[in-house]
């Protein structure tokens, strides 16, 4: 398998959550639009890390892409865990639908409703329903990709 999975090169994104008092972010690069009628997008996360037990109790989650110059971002995102840094504290955001955290200097970004959960390995699916989306119009710089992330060490085990 390594043969196909080796030549893949998705976009990585950051997925926020907020519920019960708490707020959580990570960096992920498991997501896909997974139906054209209606629209709707699935994101993976790791049992192991903070965000997903912040989303399990969440009602909405909000998807950002990332452009290539947000590394920077992208390692606040993927190489710390919320379990003992506040990722938000030097990022702009702000709240939208259903209590979602935006972050307000992303390319692109929608917060969808959680309409189910699927298993899936070490990974549950959060299926979307998106209700709500904007964006940097004038960001039209490539996006970043598994390949521009790969140097980020995780903040949590991968297993």
């Amino acid at each position: 398998m390594d043969e196909f999975v080796d030549r893949l090169n998705p976009e990585m994104y950051v997925v926020t959550a907020a519920a019960r008092g708490e707020r959580a972010g990570c960096l992920v690069g498991f997501a896909s639009q997974c139906s054209l009628r209606p629209v709707r997008f699935v994101v993976w996360l790791s049992e192991l890390n903070h965000t997903f037990r912040v989303a399990r109790n969440a009602d909405v989650l909000a998807v950002h892409l990332l452009g290539r110059e947000q590394y920077g971002l992208a390692e606040l995102f993927g190489g710390h865990t919320g379990d003992r840094a506040d990722k938000f504290q030097d990022v702009r955001l702000r709240e939208a639908y259903g209590g979602a955290l935006v972050l307000e200097d992303t390319p692109a970004w929608f917060v969808g409703r959680i309409l189910t959960r699927a298993g899936g390995g070490d990974h549950i699916g959060f299926v979307l329903d998106p209700v709500e989306w904007g964006g940097q119009a004038a960001h039209d710089g490539p996006l970043l990709r598994l390949s521009d992330a790969v140097t980020i060490d995780p903040g949590h085990p991968v297993d």
